[in-house]
């Protein structure tokens, strides 16, 4: 008999760097969190479209091109992408991928980021820059389960790529990768301190 695992859905995860990655990490923190002061109007789209939180999806965007740090965050997280790619067998001898995205985001105390997923964008992900303990994972949806018909459920002893949904705990300095039409959501952050972090979109068009 035989059993093969058809079409799977891989997700990267690493620490962004071994070494000085702290020191480079409070550098981030400092940052992003001047942005949340000073961005007038990525607050008040905040208070609409993000509830108790603050992100800069729709004000500062593309903070690569703006930061020499969020640029070197850029030429870090390149060798990851490089990596993701060969693993997805991707071909990109004609057009490679470029970052067209990068922005912050800042979590309160029960704030939530609701289940979505990254359109007209390859690649993406998300670096932890302050994960305090408590603070909510990034859990992702199997993309099969609006076909699931009649179907039984899951042993609770079964194989994690078994399950419907696939849980990453939040950790400061560690990367997570994953292909942009995998739909996603991070529960509501049980942690009294802020949980931050840089999501980002690398894009083939």
């Amino acid at each position: 008999m035989t059993i093969k695992a058809l079409f799977p859905t891989l997700i990267h995860t690493a620490k962004l760097a071994e070494k000085d990655w702290p020191t480079f990490n409070r550098q981030l923190l400092l940052e992003c969190q001047q942005l949340a002061r000073d961005d007038v109007a990525g607050q008040r789209w905040s208070s609409k479209n993000y509830p108790g939180g603050y992100t800069s999806y729709n004000s500062v965007c593309r903070m690569q091109q703006f930061s020499p740090t969020f640029a070197k965050l850029e030429r870090k997280l390149n060798r990851h992408v490089a990596n993701y790619v060969r693993a997805l067998g991707l071909d990109l001898d004609e057009r490679p991928l470029a970052m067209t995205d990068c922005w912050v985001n800042i979590m309160p105390r029960q704030v939530v980021h609701s289940l979505h997923l990254h359109p007209l964008s390859t690649i993406s992900g998300t670096y932890y820059v302050q994960a305090p303990k408590g603070c909510s994972a990034i859990k992702f949806e199997d993309p099969r389960l609006d076909r699931f018909m009649a179907a039984p459920p899951r042993r609770i002893d079964c194989k994690a790529e078994q399950r419907p949904w696939f849980v990453v705990p939040a950790e400061a300095g560690k990367l997570v990768l994953f292909e942009s039409w995998l739909r996603h959501e991070v529960p509501p952050n049980q942690s009294k301190t802020d949980r931050i972090s840089i999501s980002f979109n690398y894009n083939w068009f």
